[in-house]
């Protein structure tokens, strides 16, 4: 018997002992091709030499040391790295490193908080998100996610947040409707949410450019955040990129609210920052956030024992240090659009997969009951559960999720492979997938 608190008490998961490149290794020696990167995690893949270099280096010279009394080099280049490329607006904002997506997220909702505080603007304590979004696992975090079966037995500890609907053209663009008349109902909805909290008392809206684990790789309409940020901009409210699973090149951009034409006031990282070497996140703060915090308490009202680690940054810098000098943005692009094809190929017909979508290496499968109505299975089926059971049978690992739907029902399968991952690879995923999908089918 484990003495470790698992996940589920129900089986024994399989121990991982090795990792090469694309594939992980059990004990019983078992090769498991990781066409998720766990959950969107491992970008360059497993044992990259430069990276276990650079934490090697970093642990020789200095494994920790405590930011109320020190900065550390490895932290202020990550930094600098990072607001070199993120939008414009953040070029003279400042980087928080913390130790995952959901202390991120709660950085940024505190941060919110006080530059409202600092503004002399503290009525504004409500924060506005999306259903069937995920933003994290801590409470203040799980307030915002808009997912109700993650949400459900916690409900009574969290903070009051209103959610409205998610830019979801494949389940909620109506028949007829154009994209630009969806994107203004969208839009409409926002406002008109804002209003009936009272803009005055409203901080933030919160949204995942890509939408991730919840919906699966769910990209805006187009034209959509340009009017989220026309309506946070008339009523002064702060918008927050989540882009814990999208961002850090999985989408084939740095940041990948920069494709939407628009810059944020906080951004929100994680995931892929570390590649799964380390565990960091990291909260961007804007020009505009900074400027006010530096004329007014010069100072940041929230801490962590763990942020800015020097060896977590140090293993960050060496990520994103190789994704840029290997080029791998551009075969980001050039990966995913080989896998959008050899999915479509494969699934497009298929009577139990509804939609193909995603961008970059961030892709999913929306699996359905009824393909021509849109029909999802129903929660009693399971079926998310028993595809990620196949899949790690056939050797793949994958990242199945349910609630697609309407936060209750519905499945959908995510895919998001190592940056460096080749075509007989793809090729591979895509048989393993396929195999796997029919068994949990039957």
């Amino acid at each position: 018997m484990s003495a470790v608190l698992h996940r589920s008490f129900a089986r024994a998961p399989p121990v991982a002992v090795a990792g090469s490149g694309v594939y992980l290794y059990d004990a019983a020696g078992k090769e498991y091709l990781d066409a998720s990167g766990g959950a969107a995690v491992s970008c360059l893949g497993h044992s990259h030499p430069a990276v276990i270099d650079a934490i090697c280096s970093q642990v020789r010279t200095l494994s920790f040391a405590h930011t109320t009394f020190f900065t550390s080099d490895s932290a202020e280049r990550l930094a600098e790295f990072l607001l070199r490329r993120a939008p414009p607006g953040f070029g003279r904002g400042r980087a928080a490193f913390l130790g995952s997506g959901s202390e991120a997220m709660e950085a940024a909702i505190k941060l919110t908080r006080q530059y409202f505080v600092e503004r002399g603007e503290a009525a504004r304590v409500r924060f506005i998100a999306r259903r069937q979004s995920y933003h994290g696992n801590t409470l203040g975090a799980l307030a915002l996610s808009g997912h109700a079966a993650r949400r459900a037995i916690y409900e009574p500890l969290l903070m009051d947040v209103q959610h409205v609907s998610p830019c979801f053209p494949y389940r909620f663009q109506e028949e007829g409707e154009s994209a630009e008349v969806y994107v203004q109902r969208l839009a409409d909805e926002l406002e008109s949410t804002l209003l009936s909290l009272g803009p005055e008392t409203v901080a933030a809206f919160v949204a995942e450019p890509v939408v991730g684990a919840t919906l699966g790789c769910v990209a805006p309409a187009p034209g959509y955040f340009q009017q989220v940020r026309e309506v946070c901009d008339k009523y002064g409210v702060l918008l927050i990129a989540d882009e814990v699973m999208c961002g850090m090149g999985r989408c084939g951009a740095w940041f990948t609210i920069g494709d939407e034409g628009i810059s944020p006031d906080l951004v929100v990282l994680a995931k892929g920052l570390g590649a799964g070497y380390v565990p960091i996140s990291a909260m961007l703060a804007s020009e505009r956030v900074v400027a006010t915090i530096s004329a007014g308490s010069r100072a940041l009202n929230n801490g962590h024992t763990y942020m800015g680690h020097p060896l977590a940054c140090a293993a960050a810098l060496a990520v994103v240090t190789v994704i840029d000098q290997e080029q791998l943005l551009a075969r980001v692009k050039q990966q995913g659009t080989k896998l959008a094809q050899l999915l479509a190929v494969r699934f497009r017909e298929h009577p139990q997969v509804g939609d193909i979508r995603g961008r970059g290496l961030f892709l999913a499968l929306e699996l359905v009951a009824d393909r021509a109505h849109k029909t999802p299975f129903e929660r009693e089926k399971d079926l998310a559960s028993k595809l990620r059971t196949q899949a790690l049978m056939h050797g793949l690992v994958c990242y199945p999720g349910s609630g697609t739907a309407d936060g209750v029902r519905g499945d959908h399968v995510l895919l998001a492979p190592p940056y460096i991952i080749d075509d007989p690879q793809l090729e591979q995923l895509t048989d393993k997938l396929s195999r796997a999908l029919s068994a949990a089918l039957v």
